[in-house]
């Protein structure tokens, strides 16, 4: 029988370098970790497709070790996610994105991301699991509590429902109060640890894993507004503010509605966002129509925000542009409305967030005093860009729409990640063939 406690197996934590470290219990010792502690192997067990589906997940990849774009401010900011006592280099206290990134070191006030396999998890299924209620992220000092600040956390873990089974007591305490309506069969049963017990599973021992209902907030947006409503700069600026766009909205549909529907009767744990190209294709409605007025053809692009907050959104160097262009009948290109990346050509057709210093001009997140411009799509908008085309020789107009997780300057600043980051990627596509009379 083989013993997954702290949230590895033996010859994984070896695998990790973590054997040195206060890793696995020894054969034959109980389970001494806190809850927070527990890796998500030991929850793949017997959740099987979820693992798989969070271990894709940016909430899986979601600490400056696994994520290239967030390690990267995170190097500039604070410094080593391998190295202890890293303090955020400008104010000189703990970091602050490790509420968000790393919540499990964030709980232990580490900055050694590699030292347990919790921390290096980033957004496991303990870091959300163990969240009993949110107190809201503005404190009662006027600040921001961001993050696990924003909660008050169990050492149980927290379900939508868990597991009630206080009828089934009592009716197997003797007398059956409820006329045989409870089904009582353990063997029935699949081994659950969230009962409060250990169990063995398939040969592997699991510790006792106790779950509460917690519905209020594992079935609202509660669960997500820790991290995702607002985060603003030291000068108070706001960075990101998907939570305030969703309140501005008016929705009361919540966030796992989009981002953890159910398929096939499981909740879908994924959490698809900005990296997820299917949730980006859908995020938009995107059209393009031309009608032959003369020698001119008066196209209109049609762009539908079908969410409740803005498009794009999180963090403000996210940015999604269009392109438009007409071919003749050789393929060849007559007409574009941007000859590369639109910022400059054809501001209207690109959507970003901008941040300004006291001078109005162009700033980066960490010393912007103020917002700058701001031309994306709001909550459920729809907006319609006018055009009009040069009609000879075009026989058919193409529009494209994009999306980029940095604006064009960051990926110049960037140059050494990955191209699936930096490179723009396509939401939406639409051609329309033009018939003369």
């Amino acid at each position: 029988m083989r013993r997954l406690f702290a949230g590895l197996s033996i010859p994984l934590g070896f695998a990790l370098g973590l054997a040195a470290t206060a890793g696995p219990a020894a054969a034959g010792e109980e389970a001494s970790e806190p809850m927070h502690l527990i890796s998500a192997e030991v929850c793949q067990t017997c959740h099987e497709e979820i693992y798989r589906q969070w271990k894709g997940s940016m909430h899986a990849n979601s600490t400056a070790l696994k994520d290239p774009i967030h390690g990267a401010f995170y190097g500039m900011e604070v410094g080593d996610p391998t190295a202890e006592g890293q303090v955020h280099k400008k104010s000189g206290t703990y970091p602050i994105c490790l509420q968000c990134h790393a919540p499990n070191a964030a709980r232990d006030k580490t900055t050694k991301l590699d030292a347990h396999v919790a921390y290096s998890e980033g957004v496991n299924c303990v870091a959300c699991h163990t969240l009993q209620n949110y107190k809201g992220i503005q404190g009662e000092d006027g600040k921001l509590r961001l993050g696990l600040k924003a909660y008050e956390v169990s050492d149980r873990l927290q379900g939508p429902t868990a597991f009630p089974r206080g009828v089934q007591k009592l009716a197997a305490a003797g007398d059956d109060l409820f006329g045989g309506a409870v089904d009582d069969a353990e063997d029935s049963q699949k081994p659950n640890p969230h009962l409060g017990e250990p169990v063995e599973m398939d040969g592997i021992e699991i510790p006792a894993l106790a779950m509460d209902a917690s519905p209020v907030l594992m079935k609202t947006s509660d669960a997500c507004m820790g991290c995702h409503d607002r985060r603003n700069n030291p000068n108070d600026v706001p960075l990101c503010a998907t939570g305030d766009e969703f309140v501005a909205s008016g929705s009361k549909v919540a966030c796992q509605s989009c981002h953890m529907p159910v398929s096939g009767g499981l909740v879908d744990h994924s959490m698809g966002g900005g990296h997820d190209h299917g949730m980006l294709k859908r995020s938009v409605v995107f059209d393009v129509k031309s009608d032959l007025d003369g020698d001119i053809l008066k196209t209109k692009v049609l762009m539908q925000n079908s969410q409740p907050h803005a498009v794009p959104t999180g963090a403000p160097f996210r940015n999604m542009y269009f392109k438009l262009t007409a071919y003749n009948d050789q393929g060849e290109v007559v007409w574009q409305n941007a000859k590369g990346h639109p910022s400059k050509d054809d501001p209207k057709a690109y959507l970003f967030y901008g941040l300004a210093d006291d001078k109005g001009m162009p700033a980066p997140p960490p010393t912007a005093t103020q917002p700058g411009e701001d031309t994306r799509l709001k909550p459920h908008e729809t907006r319609e860009i006018a055009y009009e085309i040069p009609s000879e020789g075009v026989v058919l107009v193409r529009g494209e729409l994009y999306y980029n997780l940095m604006w064009p300057s960051l990926v110049e600043k960037f140059s050494q990640l990955p191209t699936e980051l930096t490179d723009p990627v396509l939401v939406a596509e639409v051609e329309q063939s033009i018939v003369a009379p």
